[in-house]
C-alpha cells in the first residue's frame, strides 16, 4: 500500500472522527482492513502459479500489461514482488495488479528469450530495471561482410548493432548457444586460416573456407536479429516460404533442414512447444503449406431460438483469443446446421476479402461430410482456396470436401490431438455464447 493510499485513508477517517469522536480506533481499523483485503487477493493469485521456470505477465483489471519478468520459480518470484519489505514497487503492484498470467519454459535460456520478446512487444511501463544498463551485457553484431555475433559490455562502437541489455551474462550466453544451433554464425575476432572448433561443431557456417556467400550469411544474421527482436511470426513466415520453395523443387533434404529450424524457433518461444503437431498435420492431411494459422467453426442451437456460430483462431498450435468471433444466425429458420455453417463461413470470408485480412492456412469445421461439403461450396463461390476439413464427433474421423470416405487418424498421432483441441475450443466458444443468449432472453421475460 502506497503512502498516497494511506494518506487518503487517514484523511477520510479523520473526517469520520470529527463526526464520531467516540471511535478513535477507526483509523487503525480501516488501514488494517484495507491492507488485509489486498494481501488476501494477492495470496489467492500466487497460490495458482506454478513453481516452475518460466515467464510471468502482470496485468491490471482492464487487461493492460504493466510488468513482465522471468523466474526459475514463478510462484516464489511473483510473491517476492508483493511482499518485499520497504519496497515502492511492492506498493505499486499491490494497487495495480489484478491478474498474473504465466508461460512455463523448459529452461532459463528459453525464459530469457521469451521475456525479452514479450517486453519488446508489450512495452510494459514498469519494466525499467534495465534502464541503467551500463554494467549489463549486450549482444553485439559487427558491421562486416561476415558479421561477428558475441556478448559485449560496451556500446561505444558506433559501427556495431546492440541488443539488450540483459541482466545475467551466463543465461544470455546459453541463450545465444541455443540460437546458434539454429542459425550458425561467426564469433572469432579475426578470420582464421583454418576452420575452428565451432565449424566442426556446425556452429559456424565457415566463411573462412568460402563455404557460404555473403548473401547467405546475411540471411542467417537477419534471422538472428529477428529472434532477438521477438519477431517470431515474421521469421516463421519467411522460413515457411523457403521450405515450400525447396519442397516444390523436390529438394527435400534442404526442406527438412528449414523445417527443423522452424521447430527449433517454436521451442525457443513456447513454454510447451507444439511444432511437431503442425508438421504432422501438414503431412497427414497432405496440405500444400504448414498450417500455422488455423480457423475453426462450430454451430450451437437448441430449438428455434438462440442459434449461434463461433470462430476460433489458432496460431502455432495455440489459441489467439483476440481474433475469436461470435455470430448470431440471421438467415436460417429452423434446425438446419448445414445452412448455418454456410451463413457463418460466408460472412466470415466476405469480411476477410473486403478488409483484405490474411487467410488462414487451414479451416476446420466441427462436423462431418455434409458440413464440410457445404462450407467448401461457399469458399469456392468466394474464390477462397484455403484447405478445409471437418472432424466428426464420435468416431473422430477427418472429412475432406466431396470425399466418399473419411480419414481415420490413429488416436496417438500428434496431429489428431491438435485438430481435436481446435475443434473442442470452437465447440466451447459457441456453446458459451448460446448459453449467454438464453440467459439474456430468460431475464427479459
Amino acid at each position: 500500500m502506497s503512502k498516497a493510499d494511506l494518506k487518503d485513508l487517514f484523511l477520510g477517517v479523520k473526517q469520520a472522527e470529527n463526526i464520531y469522536p467516540e471511535r478513535p480506533d477507526a483509523a487503525v481499523y480501516a488501514v488494517v482492513r484495507f491492507g488485509l483485503e489486498i494481501n488476501m487477493a494477492i495470496k489467492e493469485i500466487i497460490k495458482k502459479l506454478p513453481s516452475t521456470c518460466g515467464v510471468y505477465i502482470m496485468k491490471t483489471a482492464k487487461g493492460k500489461v504493466i510488468y513482465i519478468g522471468k523466474a526459475t520459480d514463478i510462484r516464489k518470484r511473483v510473491a517476492s514482488h508483493f511482499f518485499a519489505k520497504s519496497s515502492d514497487k511492492a506498493d505499486i503492484f499491490s494497487r495495480k495488479v489484478a491478474f498474473v498470467d504465466f508461460i512455463e519454459c523448459l529452461n532459463p535460456e528459453q525464459a530469457l528469450i521469451l521475456e525479452a520478446a514479450l517486453i519488446k512487444e508489450k512495452k510494459p511501463y514498469h519494466n525499467i530495471a534495465l534502464r541503467d544498463g551500463k554494467s549489463y551485457p549486450y549482444v553485439e553484431i559487427t558491421n562486416e561482410p561476415f558479421p561477428r555475433i558475441f556478448i559485449s559490455r560496451s556500446k561505444t562502437k558506433s559501427n556495431s548493432r546492440f541488443f539488450g541489455p540483459y541482466p545475467r551474462a551466463a543465461v544470455l550466453k546459453s541463450a545465444l548457444n541455443l540460437i546458434r544451433r539454429i542459425f550458425p554464425y561467426r564469433s572469432c575476432r579475426r578470420m582464421p586460416k583454418k576452420p575452428c572448433l565451432f565449424y566442426h561443431l556446425r556452429l559456424c557456417p565457415g566463411p573462412c573456407l568460402g563455404d557460404i556467400s555473403c548473401g547467405e550469411y546475411a540471411a542467417f544474421v537477419r534471422e538472428v536479429v529477428q529472434i532477438l527482436k521477438g519477431e517470431r511470426k515474421k521469421i516463421i513466415r519467411s522460413l515457411n516460404a523457403i521450405m515450400e520453395e525447396f519442397s516444390a523443387r523436390k529438394d527435400f533434404e534442404k526442406a527438412v533442414v528449414v523445417r527443423n529450424r522452424i521447430m527449433a524457433i517454436n521451442d525457443l518461444y513456447e513454454g510447451s512447444p507444439k511444432p511437431h503437431e503442425i508438421i504432422s498435420l501438414k503431412e497427414t492431411l497432405h496440405l500444400s503449406r504448414l498450417p500455422l494459422a488455423i480457423e475453426a467453426f462450430d454451430i450451437s442451437s437448441l430449438g428455434r431460438y438462440d442459434a449461434v456460430g463461433s470462430l476460433v483462431v489458432f496460431f502455432d498450435g495455440f489459441p489467439d483469443k483476440k481474433r475469436y468471433r461470435r455470430f448470431l444466425i440471421k438467415s436460417v429458420r429452423g434446425q438446419d446446421d448445414y445452412a448455418m455453417i454456410e451463413e457463418v463461413v460466408r460472412r466470415r470470408y466476405l469480411r476477410v476479402l473486403k478488409e483484405r485480412l490474411g487467410m488462414p492456412d487451414l479451416i476446420i469445421i466441427d462436423g462431418g461430410k455434409g458440413h464440410v461439403d457445404r462450407a467448401h461450396s461457399v469458399l469456392q463461390g468466394l474464390g477462397v482456396k484455403t484447405s478445409v476439413v471437418g472432424l466428426a464427433k464420435g468416431k473422430e474421423q477427418v472429412w475432406f470436401p466431396n470425399s466418399r470416405q473419411a480419414l481415420s487418424i490413429p488416436r496417438d498421432e500428434p496431429c489428431l490431438h491438435l485438430i481435436q483441441r481446435v475443434r473442442d475450443e470452437a465447440h466451447r466458444f459457441a456453446h458459451s455464447y448460446q448459453l449467454l443468449r438464453r440467459k439474456k432472453r430468460f431475464f427479459k421475460k
